[in-house]
């Protein structure tokens, strides 16, 4: 099955501001104890967000008119620290589509991106102009337009930049490298059978 070709993310969005958001505040080490990410969405953020006893704390995430955000803003050196998977696999499967932040980690950048994940990069005042008009509405709808390199939103753009690489792998549809590999499997075992030293 082909990858989808990942032109543009539309959705609203959350402002998370903070530079050097590192892994382990995106996905606590504790919860990483699992056996596939599936679950991994409920905790993103967790000490941020939680009191040790479970109760919320102060956290666009977990405002009500943010929920259902599927575009995440926030600052420089996002994604630092350590350099586990978990971390993007917990905010896709939270919900999140796409990044728009000041710049990123590299390993994060590279282990978002083959997940189908847009990491963006914007100026700071670029990002607090549509975190600006999230704080007005949070209903405003953010396209993150890959190929014209831009994000809209109520109205107004600001420009946006991507590693040439990693955008032209997004929109093309070869942002999983493990996908393409197995959408080859049906080529390899037609030549195997050409081959007389894999002849049963």
């Amino acid at each position: 099955m082909a990858l989808a070709k990942i032109s543009q993310v539309a959705g609203r969005g959350v402002f998370v501001p903070g530079n050097d958001i590192d892994t382990d505040r995106i996905i606590p080490a504790r919860f990483m104890k699992c056996v596939s990410f599936d679950g991994l969405g409920e905790f993103v953020f967790f000490d941020v967000r939680k009191n040790p006893d479970g109760s919320p704390k102060q956290h666009p995430l977990n405002e009500p008119r943010f929920q259902g955000a599927t575009v995440l803003l926030s600052g420089a050196n996002f994604g630092c620290g350590s350099s586990r998977e978990h971390a993007p696999q917990a905010i896709q499967k939270y919900g999140f589509r796409a990044i728009i932040a000041e710049g990123y980690a590299e390993i994060f950048f590279g282990n978002s991106t083959t997940l189908g994940i847009p990491c963006v990069t914007a100026t700071r005042d670029d990002i607090a102009k549509v975190a600006a008009a999230i704080e007005a509405n949070p209903q405003t709808e953010l396209v993150v337009d890959l190929a014209a390199l831009e994000v809209r939103f109520g109205g107004q753009k600001i420009k946006i930049t991507m590693r040439e690489s990693a955008r032209d792998a997004l929109v093309n549809g070869r942002w999983d490298a493990i996908g393409e590999l197995l959408e080859g499997v049906p080529q390899v075992q037609a030549l195997a059978k050409t081959l007389p030293y894999l002849a049963a």
